[in-house]
């Protein structure tokens, strides 16, 4: 968690002197402030890398409800709104009917290119208007409900501001956490919801575009708070290195 997948290559160059002029590159991206399995190829792999790239995934996510931000998870600029929170039983009936394939729209912080530029980058810039964001087709294999729980308002600034201090590079980290502090320093003893979930899906399944929408379905809001890539194809955490 932290890194880019470029950031973690390099890393693994760094600690793995032996690799450090082989060829390498990552077969599907993780955002930073994602964990879990991330497929490095090296030599003659990375001529398979659109093999890789095809997997299915597994993740196990967490959303938080009642926030969202523009990038869709905890490292975004964020709002706060009251909802009416769907209980257990009715978000495990939504995952039992969730569609197969269908259209996801890419989150505006993608590195999605439109018109020779990164989403991301028409974001930062404040220019989506100009442009219309895409969608492509996934689709979701299985969905399941894992747990359900409260942390109170002190407890959620202090791990947002460890999300966030664990990122490297720039990305607004400062006038993040600003908004962060500011909407929960006179919250902290309130409780605040978060629901644990499992999904596995196809390629170029974003969680954070699909917690997003899944919570609107709703009539709430909810944002990114955790994701862990669980596995990759046959590729699973615990059987690789």
């Amino acid at each position: 968690m932290g890194e880019t997948p470029n950031q973690c290559v390099m890393r693994f160059k760094r600690e793995n002197p032996d690799y450090s002029v082989v060829p390498m590159t990552y077969a599907g991206r993780l955002d930073p402030l994602a964990e879990g399995l991330l497929l490095v190829l090296s030599g003659d792999e990375i001529r398979d890398k659109e093999r890789y790239l095809d997997l299915k995934k597994t993740y196990e996510f967490q959303m938080l409800w009642g926030f969202e931000t523009d990038t869709l998870d905890v490292l975004g600029v964020v709002q706060g709104k009251e909802i009416s929170l769907p209980t257990s039983i009715e978000i495990k009936k939504a995952l039992e009917n969730v569609p197969g394939k269908f259209e996801q729209r890419y989150p505006a912080y993608s590195s999605k290119p439109v018109n020779g530029l990164p989403l991301l980058e028409w974001a930062r810039s404040g220019k989506l208007h100009e442009i219309e964001i895409p969608s492509h087709e996934v689709e979701i294999f299985e969905a399941t409900h894992i747990s359900r729980k409260t942390i109170l308002g002190s407890d959620l600034l202090n791990e947002v501001k460890t999300k966030i201090k664990s990122v490297i590079g720039d990305f607004r980290q400062k006038e993040i956490l600003n908004k962060w502090v500011e909407l929960l320093v006179n919250n902290m003893y309130k409780e605040y919801t978060i629901d644990e979930i499992s999904i596995t899906v196809s390629s170029g399944f974003y969680v954070r575009q699909f917690v997003s929408d899944f919570s609107k379905s709703f009539d709430a809001v909810a944002t990114t708070f955790y994701i862990k890539r669980t596995k990759i194809g046959e590729y699973e955490v615990g059987n690789t290195q």
